[in-house]
């Protein structure tokens, strides 16, 4: 490969490395830690920290205009959002935006104070959700270093072969692994714990990691919790009355209970059951309306096989279609049969997701329309993972503290900092400058260990933090075979140009040769190793590819800069070899 082709190759894995890289940058180093702290919570703290900040914001601006102060806020941290909110307002309504931002002028940018509570809490959202999402594009610290607990949860796919009356074929244990998988995600965001790491263990485990501080007993009661899914009929008339009801009414209804306290307008043996949708948080949102419903469930969504989303062929609309057992299809047909032009609700948990009208006789596949294409998705996981398909148990639980994490974090900074200062003062010491081109390399190295770690979204632990350090170690043995051979060649009598590139040429293979097993080696111990051993293994995998990269790539780049930059005619790579 020619030199400047050599240099666009370089070039182009670091900038790729950097953004691969640059979130980690931006979320352990240019976020603070009261930001991070807010950003790591659930959507349901995030949305309490965006409307109580906003609440204070707007009620200081109010006093501070009743008061007629006309300080400018334009200089202080807690005003920016307001008044990028307010500037945008000004915008949008074409008016001048004022010279100075006190609290009358922020005030006189909206038109009314819904307007402005919407404005101001869009923005810290905005913030807040961009943060979260940097965060899932970081390194991810495992429970080692970050602190939390871990669990690992059992499936009964034994007992789901007895449910279902035959041996699981491969595809139905995959089915009800990933939608276990599924229902534990959406539970463990849904009681506010934070950021989950929750993936498959070999065939029938799964294994679960909460950073932070973490209740043992709250976990298990959401992984051994049941979610309620039902099909509800509706009755329409006396959903009306309700409605117009509490309309006027607010308080006459029993959060609690959900019973009404007018007599009569809810008829005996029958249901009141609020109608959620999703907000700006992706979390339910109560839209006011009610629904009045069957005392009994026309259907239970234990029957439920699978559902996807699929778009009309004739409008193109999303819509939902799911699955029915035989015995759920049944009832289903028996069920819409006896019901057409009424209306269905789906209820999750005595919250109405969803409701439509029973347009003709549906038996197995149901379809329902008169969603947005986000509506629909959401539909159909709630559907998939409303009611678990498979029995779930704890194996083991381990909790540590958050403080040993730090400690082990220092702890690993400093073994690599000191063994790639170990490596430059020796390198140096017997290879003279040519030490120096191996130190830049290890440096180059280790950045694109982390930016691959960050790339296939890995899990940074101790055990990889140790195998990043035997690397940094084992990776400069490269330099020696390749820097040997130079030298052998500049005995032999060549000019400098020509002894590094026989030298790099006569050592190619041996260099492959000696990685090539390490990486081997690390891809079984990380296929056949779980936790502990898998981490480190793959950090050595990781380790010893980018090294090669660094050895064969970046040092011949610099090499070859110093022949052809700085003209160099010697090679300063022995205290004997001149």
């Amino acid at each position: 490969m020619s030199k400047f082709r050599r240099l666009l190759v370089v070039i182009a894995v670091l900038a790729v490395a950097f953004m691969f890289l640059f979130p980690s940058i931006q979320w352990y180093f240019l976020t603070p830690k009261e930001d991070q702290a807010i950003a790591v919570g659930s959507r349901e703290q995030i949305r309490e920290y965006s409307r109580r900040m906003t609440y204070l914001i707007i009620t200081d601006l109010k006093q501070k205009a009743t008061a007629k102060d006309t300080t400018d806020l334009s200089g202080q941290k807690m005003y920016s959002v307001a008044i990028e909110s307010a500037k945008k307002a000004y915008s949008l309504a074409k008016k001048p935006a004022p010279k100075t931002w006190d609290a009358i002028a922020i005030l006189s940018a909206f038109s009314g104070e819904r307007s402005m509570f919407d404005s101001i809490e869009s923005r810290y959202r905005e913030h807040v959700l961009s943060l979260k999402n940097v965060h899932s594009n970081a390194v991810q610290l495992g429970l080692d270093l970050a602190g939390g607990m871990s669990a690992v949860i059992q499936a009964d796919l034994k007992g789901l072969s007895e449910k279902l009356g035959h041996d699981l074929s491969s595809a139905e244990k995959e089915d009800a692994m990933k939608r276990a998988v599924e229902i534990l995600n959406s539970r463990i965001d849904k009681f506010g714990l934070t950021e989950p790491v929750i993936r498959r263990q070999g065939e029938d485990q799964i294994y679960i990691e909460i950073p932070g501080a973490a209740d043992p007993e709250r976990l298990n009661s959401i992984i051994m919790g049941k979610g309620n899914l039902a099909f509800y009929l509706v009755d329409s008339e006396a959903s009306t009355a309700v409605s117009s009801y509490l309309a006027t009414n607010p308080v006459g209804i029993d959060e609690q209970t959900m019973v009404v306290d007018k007599p009569g307008l809810v008829p005996e043996g029958k249901i009141v059951r609020k109608v959620y949708k999703k907000d700006s948080y992706g979390l339910d949102e109560f839209t006011g309306e009610y629904l009045v419903l069957e005392g009994k469930p026309g259907l239970d969504g234990s029957h439920i096989q699978s559902a996807t989303v699929s778009s009309d062929p004739i409008t193109g609309k999303p819509e939902t279609n799911f699955v029915l057992d035989k015995e759920g299809g049944d009832l289903f047909y028996k069920l819409t049969s006896e019901n057409v032009g009424k209306t269905m609700a789906v209820v999750l948990d005595d919250r109405v997701k969803s409701y439509a009208r029973i347009q003709e006789p549906i038996r197995e596949s149901v379809r329902i329309t008169g969603f947005s294409s986000d509506e629909a998705e959401s539909l159909a996981l709630l559907l998939r993972t409303a009611a678990l398909p498979i029995s779930l148990s704890v194996v083991s639980q381990q909790a540590i503290g958050a403080s040993l994490g730090e400690d082990s974090i220092a702890q690993g900074r400093t073994a690599i900092l000191v063994g790639i200062l170990s490596i430059f003062v020796f390198m140096f010491a017997y290879y003279k400058w040519a030490g120096l081109n191996a130190t830049i390399a290890q440096v180059l190295n280790l950045y694109l260990m982390l930016s691959v770690l960050t790339a296939f979204k890995l899990t940074l632990t101790l055990p990889s933090i140790a195998g990043f350090v035997l690397t940094t170690g084992m990776a400069v043995d490269a330099n020696v075979i390749i820097f040997e051979r130079i030298k052998e060649e500049i005995r032999a009598g060549k000019t400098r140009a020509a002894a590094i590139d026989a030298g790099f040429h006569k050592a190619f293979w041996a260099v492959m040769d000696s990685n090539i097993t390490t990486i081997i080696a690390a891809l079984f111990m990380a296929q056949l190793g779980t936790g502990p051993i898998q981490g480190f293994a793959i950090s050595l995998a990781i380790g010893n590819i980018t090294s090669l990269f660094t050895s064969l790539f970046v040092s011949r780049l610099i090499f070859d800069f110093e022949t052809d930059v700085l003209h160099a005619t010697h090679t300063s790579i022995s205290w004997r070899v001149r």
